[in-house]
């Protein structure tokens, strides 16, 4: 099974916000952050995927996102690289 490692930024045209997250179905996750039943802080907004990245185990997707959730600088560059 094939994990992903993704990046939202909320649509809302005054506040942008990022989160970060992993999920082996990335569409079925998008969606239940959009129907507010995702992670906490991610309820009241609508939200894009601004990146993703494909892992073969669970293990290297979530290591890859706990370096990606503290590393703000890499976050703040995929953001450029849009």
């Amino acid at each position: 099974m094939t994990y992903f490692v993704y990046m939202l930024m909320s649509i809302s045209t005054n506040n942008k916000k990022t989160y970060v997250g992993y999920t082996n179905n990335l569409i079925e996750r998008l969606k239940k952050h959009n129907s507010n039943k995702g992670a906490k802080s991610t309820k009241g907004y609508k939200w894009k995927v601004i990146f993703k990245k494909k892992f073969p185990t669970k293990s290297k997707a979530m290591s890859y996102e706990y370096k990606l959730k503290k590393n703000r600088k890499e976050r703040l560059t995929l953001i450029k690289n849009l």
